[in-house]
């Protein structure tokens, strides 16, 4: 691939403000325009592997409104899960000595719902839906090392309140499938779906 803002002859939109997605996607040769969406997140669904591919699916298809014929959208969301329950970003270093108590010594998963939408003539589209499931092992913290890092700052804009790729790396013990799908975005899985996804177009 080379460095641009085209993926399969299509214009790249990223409905994501997030800064790890887009690197993620600079990391593979792809330069989107970050267009990201204003909506309110609602969703009735409970399960996180649900959670995420509703919210991906309502941030992209916001977003794909207002784009022209030949327009990629792409929208994600992740989460972190203690079995069914999902910790969102702490937002203070109190909530976010709470959750890291909840995933340190433990096993937890991250979900990353993606949506992709081929954006066609007269406003309609050809997209796709799916989730991403990473384990994630953490080593046993002490109460001391929880505080120093709920204070750092790091944790308070992020799902679950730690960063795979900051400081909390030195209290991961190993991961269980894609790494990239941890910091926001599966990059081989979307790969594969994208190239699914135009095929699927080239045999209309």
């Amino acid at each position: 691939m080379n460095g641009n803002e085209q993926w399969g002859g299509y214009h790249v939109v990223l409905a994501s403000a997030s800064p790890r997605r887009k690197e993620l996607l600079n990391q593979i040769g792809i330069f989107p325009e970050i267009r990201p969406s204003q909506m309110e997140e609602e969703t009735v669904e409970k399960k996180p592997e649900q959670v995420v591919m509703e919210l991906s699916r309502q941030k992209a298809e916001d977003i794909a409104v207002g784009c022209g014929t030949g327009t990629m959208v792409i929208g994600a969301d992740t989460v972190v899960a203690v079995g069914n329950e999902i910790l969102g970003k702490p937002g203070t270093p109190m909530r976010a000595y709470e959750m890291i108590g909840k995933l340190q010594g433990r096993t937890h998963q991250v979900y990353t719902g993606v949506t992709v939408l081929l954006c066609l003539e007269e406003g309609r589209t050809h997209g796709i839906t799916f989730a991403e499931k990473t384990d994630v092992h953490v080593y046993p913290m002490t109460p001391r090392e929880m505080s120093e890092y709920a204070e750092c700052g790091e944790p308070l804009d992020k799902a679950g309140a730690y960063g795979i790729q900051g400081r909390f790396a030195a209290y991961i013990k190993g991961i269980d499938g894609d790494y990239a799908n941890v910091v926001g975005l599966p990059l081989g899985r979307l790969n594969q779906e994208i190239k699914g996804l135009l095929e699927d177009r080239e045999d209309d």
